[in-house]
């Protein structure tokens, strides 16, 4: 899958905005919530995702949806990671 039918495919589903994030290596996000829900897939690089105590080791091709205000932690692997990241309020 490509960014262009990644970001058609969202937009089709109800989300609002589609972007592209990268993160450099090794780089953490203490727990944090969003006020909004979201949905990604990793294009390249790996990070791991941690809900309650769940942690989801995510890489190229890998999908992830969270809801809006959901306590979670981000880190990212030694060679960082991009995502395609699709945003609904």
């Amino acid at each position: 899958m490509d960014f262009a039918t990644f970001r058609a495919e969202a937009l089709a589903d109800g989300y609002d905005e589609v972007l592209e994030r990268s993160w450099p290596a090794d780089a953490v996000l203490d727990e944090h919530t969003y006020p909004f829900a979201l949905k990604l897939r990793v294009a390249a690089g790996e990070m791991w995702v941690t809900v309650s105590q769940d942690t989801r080791h995510l890489r190229p091709g890998d999908e992830f949806a969270l809801d809006r205000e959901v306590p979670h932690a981000e880190r990212y692997g030694h060679r960082g990671a991009t995502y395609w990241v699709a945003r609904r309020a």
